[in-house]
């Protein structure tokens, strides 16, 4: 049996996995920057997946090179565009978010 079979359905449903948490992370994160994390890390991770799944369906062929210099072009351009976007954000004048201090006598442990 091709070991094809199995790996190509894995990786898509790898980068499906990344991408929905990506997803979830967007809307669970308190600020910009963690958000911008959490969805930069899930979507290149995603992609980057789904591209190898492609890769491993085609075999030895030119599609494979193709494939191989838009995986180098995403692996270049996406944190490139992450921290643009984290620059602009933070030259806005956006703060990052901090977890309020506690005040003593309140609960939980020291």
């Amino acid at each position: 049996m091709n070991p094809a079979v199995w790996i190509e359905p894995a990786l898509i449903f790898l980068g499906m996995g990344f991408a929905l948490i990506g997803n979830i992370g967007v809307f669970v994160m308190p600020d910009p920057y963690t958000r911008l994390q959490a969805s930069a890390t899930c979507s290149t991770t995603s992609v980057i997946s789904v591209i190898l799944a492609a890769m491993v369906s085609s075999g030895f062929s030119p599609t494979t090179g193709k494939l191989a210099i838009i995986l180098l072009y995403f692996l270049v351009s996406s944190p490139v565009a992450t921290t643009i976007i984290a620059r602009y954000a933070w030259e806005s004048g956006i703060v990052p978010w901090r977890r309020p201090k506690r005040r003593p006598g309140e609960g939980g442990s020291p």
